[in-house]
């Protein structure tokens, strides 16, 4: 399995932007083969973090360009910065 998390600093509006995110993001993310979960976190203080877990690196990859895409298509105003992202393989998981 791998993982990808994503950390938003500075966002305007979470309650907004998970909206967003729950309406818009989550149904494309499902669609991408090998879609094991998700998780959008309001961390606050104004960060968010997201953790998205695939059966396969290639799904991973497919999610971090989904992401960036709908990051600049849908909440641009209410993430202005962009996200510091790690990814990598599942080593352990409970």
């Amino acid at each position: 399995m791998y993982a990808v998390v994503r950390r938003y600093d500075g966002v305007t509006d979470p309650a907004e932007a998970g909206r967003r995110v729950d309406e818009g993001f989550v149904p494309l993310l499902r669609q991408v083969p090998g879609f094991v979960a998700y998780y959008w976190v309001d961390a606050g203080h104004g960060v968010m973090v997201s953790t998205s877990v695939f059966e396969d690196q290639a799904g991973a990859e497919e999610s971090i360009k989904r992401a960036a895409d709908f990051v600049r298509d849908n909440l641009a105003s209410l993430l202005p910065n962009p996200p510091q992202v790690t990814a990598g393989q599942v080593v352990a998981a409970g």
